[in-house]
């Protein structure tokens, strides 16, 4: 799925099996899922332990990036190219049915295989945090926050992720009831649901008089 190259039929590791219909395996659909999102999991094994970890990242182009601190067990073990899985789901509501079996969710998900390598050269690092404070809010990175020192980005582990092996899966609409439970007397459909921010609420410490930047006031996390 590189820029210029046609994507490729997906691997037997990430193609869906079970729902075979609710996969996605172009670049468009995989980026638009992970660009929306805010929290990842990535996956890994030590010592025959599973381990799954919560936190954010940031897309460039093909790639993702992921930080933390060096003396973390999760990113060490993922920068020295262990064998990961990286995770995103967004929930977009829940589906009722007139029978318990057949109640379910719409969402849209991602699933990303392979493994991970350091990030050494320094520019491509504070792409990567640029690319990381974007996500979380953009506008943010050039609204006069201090960028990380020298001494914040040798302290900081960064890790690139091809987006070589992934897939999206989807469901949408309302519930797949049998035909049996149709003339059943209950409520059924689907719910939706949606990112909602709250009212910002400013630092003690900032001045009464400091407005609020738009990209905070009018913050949302809606496809673009």
């Amino acid at each position: 799925m590189r820029d210029g190259r046609a994507a490729t039929a997906p691997s037997q590791r990430v193609a869906l099996g079970r729902h075979a219909e609710r996969g996605q395996y172009d670049f468009e659909t995989i980026a638009a899922i992970l660009d929306e999102a805010l929290v990842c999991h990535v996956g890994f094994v030590v010592d025959g332990q599973p381990y799954v970890i919560p936190t954010t990242y940031a897309r460039i182009g093909h790639d993702l990036y992921l930080h933390g601190s060096p003396v973390a067990r999760w990113i060490r073990v993922l920068g020295s190219r262990a064998p990961l899985c990286v995770t995103v789901t967004l929930l977009d509501g829940l589906v009722l049915a007139r029978s318990a079996f057949r109640h379910s969710m719409n969402y849209r998900s991602v699933v990303v295989l392979g493994r991970a390598t350091q990030v050494d050269d320094p520019q491509e690092k504070m792409g990567a945090f640029e690319a990381l404070v974007e996500h979380v809010a953009p506008g943010r990175w050039n609204d006069g926050i201090r960028h990380p020192s020298d001494a914040e980005i040798r302290a900081t582990m960064v890790l690139r992720i091809p987006l070589d092996e992934a897939s999206a899966k989807m469901r949408k609409g309302p519930p797949l009831d049998a035909e049996g439970d149709l003339a059943r007397e209950v409520w059924a459909g689907h719910l939706p649901m949606r990112w909602v921010a709250g009212d910002p609420i400013a630092d003690p410490a900032l001045a009464p008089s400091f407005e609020i930047p738009g990209y905070v006031a009018e913050y949302t996390r809606a496809a673009k």
